[in-house]
């Protein structure tokens, strides 16, 4: 069923607030581009809007009732929000499931050397990716450094225009005739995708450091900046990302062109649906996930029993814990797994099927299902949920359209759905389209960007 573009429906105030919203994203989206980044980010605005720390509350003692909201964060790389509401949350739930890791280049532990008087960071590239799109583009380095004392020095550079960034260099044009017949996965190996950082060598150094005076001069840099020493990246968080800023796309500044929309565009206005949340008469919760990238696996990925502790001291907080109380309470809840989905690319036509494609400015995308091949890996949603859903969007004159991730046996890809279905809850997916998915910037649409805001508020209120 084809959808109707929803720009063509907005009046000149939603259009105002339409912008309102894209550009708190695009601060969002400017300020988090590592799960640690994201995560603070979240909590500082969860806090402005009255949620209090779950730790602290039950440390104090302190019983939670309805219209109470708080937060819980696990190793600062994962949160859950909960607001309180009126039902007994033993009759469950309803659930806004994220994911706030993206593709990237992680540091390796021993990652500094020094080859013909330029020094080098060795990387690891982090989820899928198509590596050539990472050579010759502005880089900046995120994340922490941890030393042995358990200081901590957070890193940020390469974003402030003052700053400079660092780089992967490509073969030149005139010399790539060999390099040109490769396969597009072979043209960069992954070995290859190493970070250039400098080429200024240290002067009156000992003998036995001269042959090494870059890699000397950046770990002096470092020394000064970070009090840091080579050891310390044994014990290091760095993240290689695309430098600079979210940007608006197109003439008609119709689209956000930024790094990491998959999947922070759900998170993100997963949040703002939830802190506009009033008093709900069921509890509602935004959990924001790691590691989605990788499998969901670790103690911050989907996989971990975090959300489940999570839930059962939610449940002690108020007074009212039990095993069987914890296991109907996820059991009896509802969820959309807010993530992303293939957006139509009339240049890459061939990879999808029109009828069953998400186009950019048609609203928020229900898939029913992903997977590869024959749903392999795919949580399947009951059909009866898709209709309560369904109702739910139309009721509140939601933008939605359904499709699948591209044609039958071209591909295929997975989502945090099928682990939150393991408790029995109905789940399905339900994200924004993007184009250019996993690649150093991506685009999204505006407007679907504000319709999966609306969605999740409905969501909250009517699931």
């Amino acid at each position: 069923m084809e959808r109707r573009n929803a720009w063509l429906s907005y009046t000149e105030a939603e259009e105002k607030e339409l912008e309102k919203v894209a550009d708190a994203y695009r601060n969002f989206l400017n300020v988090g581009k590592t799960e640690r980044e994201c995560v603070t980010q979240i909590v500082k605005e969860a806090q402005a809007a009255g949620y209090e720390s779950l730790e602290e509350k039950a440390a104090k003692g302190e019983k939670l009732k309805a219209g109470d909201k708080v937060y819980t964060v696990g190793m600062k790389k994962i949160v859950a929000l909960f607001h309180i509401g009126q039902e007994d949350i033993e009759k469950g739930m309803n659930i806004l499931g994220a994911h706030i890791d993206s593709p990237r280049l992680d540091i390796k532990q021993n990652p500094l050397y020094e080859d013909t008087d330029l020094a080098y960071l060795d990387t690891h590239y982090y989820g899928g990716v198509k590596k050539y799109q990472w050579v010759t583009l502005p880089l900046a380095i995120h994340g922490v450094i941890v030393k042995k004392d358990g200081s901590i020095a957070e890193v940020n550079i390469g974003e402030d225009e003052d700053d400079p960034i660092v780089y992967i260099t490509d073969l030149l044009i005139h010399l790539a005739g060999k390099q040109m017949q490769k396969k597009a996965a072979e043209v960069i190996e992954g070995e290859n995708l190493d970070i250039l950082i400098g080429s200024r060598p240290l002067k009156d150094l000992p003998d036995d450091k001269k042959k090494d005076a870059v890699k000397q001069n950046v770990l002096k840099i470092l020394k000064e900046k970070y009090d840091m020493e080579e050891e310390d990246f044994l014990s290091a968080e760095l993240e290689i990302v695309p430098a600079g800023r979210a940007r608006e796309c197109g003439l008609d500044r119709s689209m956000i062109a930024a790094y990491g929309q998959d999947d922070r565009v759900c998170a993100y206005t997963s949040l703002l649906a939830m802190l506009e949340m009033d008093t709900p008469k069921r509890t509602s919760c935004c959990l924001l996930v790691d590691k989605e990238e990788i499998g969901s696996v670790g103690a911050t990925g989907m996989q971990s029993r975090f959300f489940e502790n999570a839930v059962a001291e939610l449940l002690d907080a108020m007074g009212s814990y039990s095993e069987l109380k914890l296991r109907r309470a996820l059991k009896n809840s509802s969820m959309l797994s807010s993530d992303v989905s293939a957006g139509y690319d009339p240049s890459y036509g061939e990879a999808f099927e029109k009828k069953n494609a998400a186009y950019l400015g048609r609203g928020i995308v229900l898939n029913k299902f992903t997977g590869a091949r024959g749903k392999s890996g795919s949580n399947d949603a009951n059909a009866e949920y898709v209709a309560r859903v369904r109702n739910i969007f139309d009721t509140h004159e939601i933008a939605f359209q359904t499709a699948e991730l591209g044609k039958v046996d071209v591909g295929g890809g997975g989502t945090i759905a099928y682990i939150a279905a393991l408790y029995g809850m109905e789940v399905i997916d339900s994200g924004v389209a993007v184009l250019s998915m996993h690649a150093p910037w991506e685009i999204t649409s505006k407007a679907d960007v504000y319709e999966a805001k609306k969605a999740y508020k409905a969501f909250l209120l009517d699931a």
